[in-house]
């Protein structure tokens, strides 16, 4: 069911691309740790917000929700269409087990701190980007978590 829901995700990223301008919204996929949908929205040409619903393996199956203010940094690699970028935003992990076989149902919130790279195309509307986030979850225990993930998102 995962893998199918993924290939949609891409298809869905993939279609009906063509030349024009990157826009303000994007969706699509991002893969690692979490693995699942990638939103993004652009305030401006620096600022952004994204967010996931994306699920992790790392940590007996949970789902988690993700959102991030982000701000991209033009200038400090020489190429224009490779920002690096930084923010902050939280995440809400749900688990069903607590790593020893009791159902705890658990939310998880934490604190995100993301620092990634992102390739953005100028001739379709695609963006490629990697990124490492260390979060520090809050409740119900304090606890330090580094994600780390790939994805492609498609503007439109």
């Amino acid at each position: 069911m995962k893998c199918k829901l993924t290939i949609i995700m891409l298809l869905l990223a993939a279609a009906s691309v063509n030349a024009r301008t990157q826009d303000d919204f994007g969706i699509g996929v991002i893969i690692g740790e979490p693995t699942g949908l990638s939103l993004k929205y652009w305030l401006d040409e620096e600022r952004a917000i994204d967010g996931a619903a994306a699920w992790s393996y790392s940590e007996n199956d949970s789902f988690q929700l993700h959102g991030d203010y982000l701000i991209h940094n033009y200038e400090l690699l020489e190429a224009n269409e490779l920002p690096v970028y930084y923010g902050i935003g939280a995440r809400l992990k749900f688990k069903d087990d607590d790593g020893r076989g009791r159902n705890e149902n658990d939310a998880i919130f934490g604190i995100r701190v993301p620092l990634g790279i992102t390739y953005l195309f100028d001739e379709v509307p695609l963006d490629i980007f990697f990124e490492l986030v260390p979060v520090l979850d809050l409740s119900p225990d304090v606890d330090l978590d580094i994600n780390a993930a790939v994805g492609l998102r498609y503007y439109f």
